[in-house]
């Protein structure tokens, strides 16, 4: 049931001014001004560089900084937030982005609080991994909110995520917790990237449907090839494509082995959202990211399989639901979950 308290966010940031929030991802590096009510303002970004040495990515993160910093409520701020694409090691402050090449181990935090500093801004700052800041975005301003214990998931060319317990953000020592991707689903699974064995990710990434698919002698064209093999990216048939999006548009004209794809990738998601809650009693699975804009071409298998799973009183009545905040969720919940995670000014003891 949805609980009535305000999430962290909400109360944290009531009487304080905006945070800086920072969104690194593969593609772009954006920033924004985030405001109590979730407004942004000042919104900036610049495209993430390729072929860049560590401090030439960096560069990019400081220029976003830099344009931030021209904003006339920039002396307001009140915190910072960073989300990135992970892994992540949030004790460490440090980031090695499996689409950013330049960067491991990279000390992110310490480099933006140097670069907030240097404009001004000594800031109490957050590094969150991008599924920990999609779920708290989705806790204060989406399809979490009023949930006290939710599940929220990317689902893309990987599987992350994160979870609300008892209405915090709880991201776990070194702000992994949460990662459902990497739970095992299939006992005697093909080995996944991350050295184990049957995870969700292997299964259920659009990554994974895409090669599933293809290797089951599903093509483009909609043409099936015995012993199709490839890897779901890019490719055959006159340039259709050959994505998990492409596999959905098949799904949709109802290809059996796009909906197989689907069904498998459903039913894996539904064994890892069942056993969360089982594990925690989690009442909400919201799940975003590329995949999921398959709609019900991956939602109704995965409640179809759900109930093969949730199958205790208190699991069984979860609700699975799309993400409300699509692009806004890196900068929104970088900036949630600064609030989340750090104390609000007013917490603060009085200087003596």
């Amino acid at each position: 049931m949805p609980s009535a308290p305000l999430s962290a966010p909400r109360a944290a940031a009531a009487a304080s001014g905006p945070t800086v929030a920072i969104d690194i991802g593969g593609t772009k590096i954006a920033g924004a001004l985030v405001h109590p009510d979730g407004t942004m303002t000042a919104t900036t970004r610049r495209p993430t560089p390729r072929g860049a040495d560590a401090d030439g990515v960096m560069a990019a993160v400081a220029e976003v900084v830099a344009d931030l910093s021209t904003s006339p409520l920039w002396a307001s701020a009140q915190r910072c937030g960073i989300g990135s694409a992970g892994p992540v090691d949030t004790s460490r402050g440090t980031v090695s982005p499996v689409n950013i090449g330049a960067w491991r181990d990279f000390p992110v935090q310490e480099r933006v609080v140097a670069e907030l500093a240097a404009r001004g801004a000594d800031l109490p700052t957050v590094l969150a991994g991008d599924g920990v800041a999609m779920t708290a975005a989705e806790h204060w301003l989406g399809a979490a909110r009023g949930h006290a214990n939710a599940l929220c998931m990317v689902v893309s060319t990987g599987v992350g995520g994160g979870l609300i317990l008892n209405n915090q953000l709880h991201p776990g020592p070194t702000g992994n917790a949460g990662h459902i991707g990497h739970i095992s689903v299939a006992f005697d699974g093909e080995p996944c990237v991350c050295g184990g064995h049957g995870c969700v990710e292997s299964i259920a990434s659009g990554t994974a449907i895409a090669h599933w698919a293809r290797e089951q002698g599903w093509t483009p064209s909609g043409t099936a090839v015995a012993g199709g093999g490839g890897n779901g990216v890019g490719g055959a048939s006159g340039g259709r494509d050959a994505t998990a999006a492409g596999v959905a548009a098949a799904a949709a004209e109802g290809d059996p082995i796009a909906l197989a794809a689907f069904d498998r990738a459903g039913r894996a998601l539904a064994a890892a959202i069942a056993a969360t809650a089982t594990l925690v009693e989690t009442d909400i699975a919201v799940i975003g990211g590329g995949v999921a804009a398959a709609g019900d071409t991956l939602f109704a298998p995965i409640r179809n399989h759900l109930a093969a799973y949730a199958t205790l009183s208190f699991v069984k009545d979860i609700q699975v639901v799309p993400a409300m905040l699509g692009t806004h969720a890196g900068l929104i919940g970088a900036a949630a979950a600064a609030s989340m995670l750090l104390p609000s000014p007013s917490s603060e003891p009085p200087a003596s």
